[in-house]
């Protein structure tokens, strides 16, 4: 059985996020229905990040097992052949058999666009929040560095009753900064990270908004964390400026990789 891994890149705009739901479009359903159709097989596709409605994404990364004897380049080729344009596969390899996209990601990048100018470009609708009240980006670049490291993210995440409650809240942020666009009047915000909680990154874009408005200071956002409360940061920012960006993955020659993966799944003490 092969073992195919995907880097796909989308636009979300009209999709009702990546996970497979029940009469609505989505890029899993849409995903798992083309390769159906050239397998003729009951295919499970695994992504390694949810990504909400509305949600872009610039390396997703996906694998799937099949009987079929197509080569990853064939299933690159009929894939696209057979996906709207708003979905594209960049590239296909077949993988050993423990490759997990999810389980096996060691850092995953988003990024989020404000777009700054007074007019919001066409091109750039649903693609990019536009914002372009006054803001303080020297406080917000300040700001982002403050959520570099292993901090309590119960403030930046989703509420969505008791289950969420009792999740590990902890994560570890690699990087966090703002950064001005060359040759556009816009500024992104760009976050690596080990994982991240639902809605984390939108919450944490609007904690920065706040900060450049002057709504909240830099003193303030350790004591948002300590509170582990919501309310204290601020708002969920719309989706259509959110990025997946890409995912990294261990060398799949380290023997180490597979290794991490069986433990992860129970089957080494």
């Amino acid at each position: 059985m092969k073992n195919i891994k995907l880097t796909i890149a989308y636009d979300g705009a009209n999709f009702h996020g990546w996970q497979i739901q029940p009469g609505v479009l989505t890029i899993q359903g849409v995903l798992t229905g083309a390769i159906g159709q050239i397998t003729q097989e009951r295919i499970v596709v695994h992504g390694a990040s949810r990504t909400d409605t509305g949600v872009h994404a610039l390396g997703q990364v996906a694998h799937f097992k099949t009987h079929s004897t197509l080569s990853a380049n064939e299933f690159q080729r009929g894939l696209n052949g057979l996906l709207p344009p708003t979905i594209r596969i960049l590239a296909a390899e077949e993988m050993g058999p423990d490759f997990h996209s999810r389980w096996q990601s060691q850092a995953k990048t988003y990024r989020y666009r404000i777009f700054r100018g007074r007019v919001l470009p066409p091109f750039d609708y649903l693609r990019a929040l536009h914002y372009p009240g006054p803001l303080d980006e020297d406080a917000m670049a300040a700001a982002a560095r403050l959520f570099e490291g292993e901090h309590d993210f119960s403030s930046f995440a989703a509420h969505s009753g008791s289950e969420e409650e009792e999740r590990e809240m902890k994560r570890l942020i690699y990087s966090s900064e703002i950064m001005r666009e060359k040759d556009r009047d816009e500024i992104a915000y760009s976050v690596r990270g080990r994982s991240f909680l639902r809605y984390m990154v939108r919450k944490i874009v609007g904690t920065l908004v706040e900060v450049g408005r002057g709504r909240l200071t830099l003193e303030d956002i350790p004591a948002i964390f300590e509170a582990r409360d919501r309310n204290r940061s601020g708002p969920t920012m719309p989706p259509e400026g959110l990025y997946l960006v890409s995912l990294e993955y261990p060398d799949p020659t380290d023997s180490l990789a597979s290794t991490s993966l069986r433990s992860r799944r129970g089957e080494l003490p």
